[in-house]
């Protein structure tokens, strides 16, 4: 292994090892009472030795190198290795370490601890090598003997890492060892890691294999995920993917839904805290889709698909395991729904009349990206018997006029899910998307009167709020805020006239947002 290094000095410069003379390297930490013991030792032979030989406290903790300086007034330069990778390179399991080097950096001598004996012996030998006088330490009035204490090298989680980084791996996330008796997923059960079925224990092993499905750096940080706004890095988004039973090619897909809910738009927190039903809904638009083998077609919004149902689960476990957001915790759903598991589907681009999702909201056809919404369960619309686009728009506003409740009005997004059959019936006419938005709004508009609340009901629209806006009683109100916060996705099997509806939670600045982000490779 490489034992040449470069690293910062306390005063801002930067020390070279090897350094083309005779040097003793001194690893210590700022907690470690021998450590402490030998430091002024080591400053009373930088002295002693002079110019002869460069003497390199080299310090594991940052903060702690200032505080041993300040603490024994040293002048010897403290070299910054809080990274710990010159530790590691040296081998070093206890500290202190001193090491004598020659000018080319092989090593000739080393101790660890405190070994009275050993400590004189190097002191005379720099003095019998370097021609100067023996410095003048009091040896008797130190200890013969005292053991050192752990190198932070040999932490838990830290060794690990530094293996992996020496070992050219691109792991970094701590790793957790069970015993051989433990069921391995009996064990992710008791830490919690789970969404109350069983996940894929991420091995090494897997972990690699998933990120060979990208090509962005592991270390990469996608996003900082709420409640904790802990950092997801490329690596810890492929560990949960391993858990969901994720393959390598959906990777990115889940990359870029993790980046999109952990966007302020999206407000990934409050779809955690509040009461309602909300979870992460994923659409999926552009060539990707046929290439990893999403559904878009029958029952696309059910089971049996396993790059869909993956997909939102690996989403839902980076918010659990790295967010924090455990239900009962910080997730106060009151009743929850089967979405907040895995609520992830393609459109069917190919048998739609319009603009894809993905091209309405400012992307080119032939990218792939998702699309994140905080949407409740999936809600069915009947019609099977309308034969013009206007009528079937007429249902689906009759649908729609219930949504959360018939009183409630001002509405924020929603999802409206068209099938293949529904499609038809609004292509003989010739129907756009926004003339299906239109009508809807048209069906669902009813006067102010009715949406007041009064004894048989109480919701409704308060009449401060009525009046504030500046409303009459008879002026009449659409459902929707803005006819363009329904959005229009194609999907399902060529046979069956069922739309479906999702809700959303509350729009705009103080709720959710519909978020749109090309996927990465």
């Amino acid at each position: 292994m490489d034992r040449s290094f470069r690293l910062r000095a306390l005063d801002g410069s930067e020390r070279a090892f090897p350094t083309g003379r005779l040097s003793l390297l001194v690893f210590v930490k700022e907690d470690c009472p021998t450590c402490n013991l030998v430091l002024p030792i080591v400053e009373q032979l930088a002295w002693t030795v002079g110019a002869g030989c460069d003497v390199l406290v080299v310090g594991q903790e940052d903060e702690g190198n200032r505080e041993l300086r300040r603490r024994h007034g040293l002048t010897v330069p403290i070299l910054d290795d809080s990274a710990l990778r010159v530790s590691f390179a040296w081998e070093v399991e206890t500290v202190p370490t001193a090491v004598l080097a020659d000018a080319e950096g092989k090593e000739l001598w080393r101790t660890e601890g405190f070994v009275r004996s050993e400590w004189q012996a190097l002191a005379r030998l720099l003095a019998t090598t370097l021609m100067v006088p023996e410095p003048e330490i009091r040896w008797s009035a130190l200890p013969e003997h005292r053991p050192g204490c752990g190198s932070r090298t040999v932490e838990p989680g830290i060794a690990e890492r530094l293996a992996a980084e020496a070992s050219g791996s691109p792991l970094r996330a701590r790793r957790i060892e069970i015993g051989e008796q433990d069921d391995p997923f009996e064990f992710l059960f008791d830490q919690g890691l789970t969404d109350g079925l069983p996940v894929i224990p991420p091995t090494p092993e897997r972990v690699l294999r998933m990120l060979r499905g990208t090509s962005r750096d592991p270390q990469e940080v996608v996003g900082l995920v709420p409640p904790n706004y802990a950092p997801a890095t490329v690596e810890k988004v492929a560990i949960n993917a391993v858990m969901a039973g994720c393959r390598p090619e959906y990777l990115p897909i889940v990359l870029a839904a993790v980046e999109a809910i952990c966007t302020d738009e999206f407000n990934m927190h409050g779809v955690l805290a509040t009461t309602h039903f909300p979870g992460p809904v994923i659409i999926v638009n552009g060539p990707i889709r046929d290439r990893i083998g999403m559904n878009y077609r029958m029952n696309a919004l059910g089971q049996g698909n396993r790059a869909n149902l993956t997909i939102g689960r690996a989403v839902q476990l980076v918010v659990r395991n790295l967010g924090g957001g455990r239900p009962g915790e910080v997730d106060r759903a009151v009743l929850g729904q089967p979405g907040k598991l895995s609520f992830c589907f393609a459109e069917f681009e190919e048998r739609s009349i319009w603009e894809p999702l993905h091209v309405e909201r400012g992307f080119p056809a032939e990218e792939s990206t998702v699309t994140v919404f905080a949407g409740c369960a999936p809600v069915p619309v009947v019609d099977q018997l309308a034969r013009s686009a206007r009528a079937l728009a007429t249902s689906y506003g009759l649908a729609l006029a219930a949504v959360s409740h018939p009183k409630q009005y001002g509405y924020g997004e929603l999802l409206l899910i068209v099938p293949p059959e529904h499609v038809d019936t609004f292509a003989r006419d010739g129907w756009t998307k926004d003339q299906i938005r239109e009508r809807i709004q048209e069906v669902t508009a009813r006067p102010v009167r009715e949406l007041l609340p009064d004894d048989e009901c109480a919701e409704g629209m308060p009449p401060a709020l009525v009046e504030r806006l500046g409303l009459s009683l008879d002026d009449r109100l659409p459902k929707f805020r803005d006819p363009k916060n329904i959005a229009i996705v194609v999907a399902g099997g060529e046979a069956g006239k069922f739309a479906a509806y999702v809700p959303g939670w509350v729009s705009g600045p103080t709720g959710s947002q519909m978020v749109t982000v090309p996927i990465r490779g």
